[in-house]
């Protein structure tokens, strides 16, 4: 009977229709701002925006014209060596002199250059067509240095002209010194082997080096100058080095490949 007079109570009695009704408390509105506010930034970025990327793989430098692979032309035992590792010399410069069976032969250099090595000694006996020095080839003596970087085949196109190119220069510290800046000049698009860089160079060595993860591309990259610096380049550091920089100096760079769009949009 108790229960029964409760109910009719509770039923005679009017609903509370003047209180307001809490939808959400201050701090559920606020964390839903947000969530709106970043959602529709993230729209808007995926739109209009893009993504860096950079691409790193081994890098030398060069004054940019290659180097040759000096041969002999005769048979015999050297007698005297003429030039030294590092020598400028013209064209048709004598570099050895070799002891043959009708006399006495000179080695001398196909094009002027550097002499970047000599892998003949006194008393050698050589074959004709025995590589005897390596030769760089520089056509002054203010010549500039260029960065060859060896892309993977699979980043090639994504290299854009005049991207931004930072190298880590192999015989100067980084953390002291920073790295050193460039801009992509060209993009070889074919893929070379490991005997087109070696003849390049003038090194099969490097050659085989640059090639061990496949066959990559050569990017050039032209090497932004500085008068401010002994180098003569500009570092991410204010001075650079304290030295002149060398050909055939190993390095690793890190080149910014052409933005890429976030979000692909599929139009009917």
């Amino acid at each position: 009977m108790q229960f029964r007079q409760q109910a009719l109570s509770k039923l005679q009695s009017p609903d509370e229709l003047d209180l307001p009704v809490r939808l959400a408390r201050p701090q559920g509105w606020l964390v839903l701002s947000v969530t709106v506010v970043a959602m529709a930034a993230a729209s808007v970025w995926a739109v209009g925006g893009s993504v860096t990327s950079t691409v790193s793989a081994p890098a030398i430098l060069t004054h940019g014209q290659g180097s040759y692979l000096l041969q002999s032309p005769v048979s015999g035992q050297v007698t005297a060596v003429l030039a030294t590792p590092g020598q400028r010399l013209g064209a048709d410069a004598p570099v050895l002199k070799v002891r043959t069976a009708d006399g006495e032969s000179v080695v001398r250099t196909v094009d002027a250059g550097r002499v970047s090595a000599l892998a003949a000694t006194v008393g050698q006996i050589i074959q004709t067509g025995a590589n005897v020095a390596s030769v760089e080839k520089v056509a002054h003596t203010g010549d500039p240095l260029y960065a060859t970087v060896y892309v993977p085949a699979d980043n090639a196109a994504a290299v854009p002209a005049n991207a931004s190119v930072d190298l880590t220069v192999q015989s100067v510290p980084t953390q002291q010194y920073g790295v050193l800046h460039g801009k992509v000049k060209s993009v070889d698009r074919s893929a070379q082997s490991a005997q087109t860089i070696g003849a390049f160079l003038g090194d099969s060595q490097l050659g085989e080096q640059f090639t061990k993860d496949g066959r990559p591309v050569a990017v050039t990259v032209r090497l932004t100058a500085s008068e401010s610096t002994k180098s003569g380049y500009a570092w991410s550091s204010a001075d650079g080095p304290p030295f002149e920089l060398t050909s055939m100096t190993l390095a690793s760079g890190s080149i910014r490949l052409a933005d890429q769009r976030p979000v692909d949009w599929l139009l009917p």
